[in-house]
């Protein structure tokens, strides 16, 4: 990968340096196989999990990695340049730990966030319904109240390490009716539980080797321990963690765009037309130089909102904004390196045809694009905040 970063710290630089290498010599040289042949690679995120890239973002007492999220998000963009299916997924495991790290008690965080963090247990997120993927107020999955238990029934729709992962960080509703946004709890369900299935993955156009699943709860019982929270804060759990999704996938596009600049410029500089490389052609020269502006454009943008989010400054428009910044631009970019490689470039001989099929995801998960430009709208309509801080 040939960004060139800037980073806070020597302890960044070294653990940046680490993840490039092990993304070069580990992960890329697996990434075309496992993509084609739909294999989810749980190994890899062992050895993530074992240097301790799985929690980077959270707190090192337990058992995380301390950095910023300026830093984890560069962290993420090394992985996804090789391989984004393993970049969404540790940014999906990270998501998972939210609840427990911001909502769960001290208890709670002792007995389960270790092995969370350091990457024995692989975490999977379970918000949307069939009916219900932009609109999560509507959703219809129930968690009922039985003694000390909790009795969980419904279907989660898009969970990402469906029928991967080890536990199931769960929204459901536990009281009032669909639509209410007051009565949805959160809880933590492991992925033994009884009555806890998953459906086949789906049949996707990329990432096929990130399995996508509906998970389905019939009779799930669960001890109250195991609620986040109090009842009726599941949402607010929720969507406290999407601002950072967000700028996790905003990350990941751009790495993606990266991948896909690298392999185009390097295929610009070797192959040849009219006794010249055809980086040195005026026309395609300049459909290159638009490629970078755009990921640095893109990586401007997460890195802006990861440093605000650092801060402790409000960063929810900004994050929405890298969201739809980065992912744009990482389809505009992969497009355009299937262009740059012409009919190579639309064969499976060369990674871009799978980059641009996997960009096009990137504008909908997450919270699509268009409703990323309803997030901003509507935060220009309530306020003209303008908040200057020193370093």
């Amino acid at each position: 990968m040939t960004a060139t970063r800037r980073l806070p710290t020597e302890e960044a630089a070294e653990l940046l340096k680490l993840v490039r290498r092990l993304a070069a010599e580990e992960l890329a040289p697996r990434s075309a196989e496992a993509e084609a042949s739909e294999t989810f690679p749980r190994e890899v995120f062992r050895l993530l999990g074992e240097v301790g890239v799985l929690g980077l973002p959270y707190a090192e007492e337990h058992g995380g990695g301390g950095q910023p999220y300026e830093v984890y998000l560069q962290v993420l963009e090394e992985i996804a340049a090789v391989w984004s299916s393993v970049g969404v997924g540790v940014s999906v495991h990270a998501l998972s730990c939210f609840g427990l790290v911001s909502f769960g008690t001290e208890d709670q965080k002792q007995q389960w966030l270790p092995d969370m963090l350091g990457g024995s247990l692989l975490g999977a997120y379970c918000l949307s319904e069939a009916h219900a993927g932009s609109d999560p107020a509507a959703m219809r999955t129930t968690a009922r109240r039985d003694g000390d238990d909790y009795v969980l029934n419904g279907a989660k729709a898009w969970t990402t390490h469906g029928g991967q992962a080890d536990f199931y960080k769960v929204m459901a509703r536990t009281a009032g009716e669909p639509g209410d946004r007051s009565g949805i709890s959160c809880f933590l369900v492991p992925a033994d539980t009884p009555g806890l299935s998953a459906d086949t993955p789906e049949r996707k156009m990329g990432l096929t080797g990130s399995h996508t699943a509906t998970m389905r709860f019939e009779d799930v019982r669960i001890p109250v321990e195991r609620r986040l929270g109090a009842e009726g804060e599941g949402l607010r759990i929720a969507l406290g963690g999407l601002d950072s999704g967000r700028l996790g996938i905003a990350a990941v596009a751009t790495g993606l765009a990266q991948g896909a600049l690298d392999q185009a410029v390097a295929y610009a500089r070797e192959r040849e037309t009219f006794g010249k490389p055809i980086i040195e052609h005026q026309g395609l020269a300049f459909v290159l130089a638009d490629m970078e502006a755009a990921v640095q454009s893109a990586r401007a943008t997460v890195l802006h909102a990861a440093r605000l989010k650092d801060a402790g400054l409000p960063f929810s428009r900004e994050a929405s904004i890298a969201k739809m910044v980065a992912t744009d631009n990482a389809m505009k970019v992969t497009t355009d390196a299937v262009q740059v490689l012409g009919g190579y470039g639309y064969t499976r001989d060369f990674p871009v045809e799978r980059y641009m099929r996997e960009a096009k995801v990137m504008q909908i998960f997450e919270g699509t694009n268009q409703i990323q430009r309803m997030v901003i709208s509507r935060s220009l309509a309530k306020d003209d905040r303008g908040t200057i801080t020193h370093a």
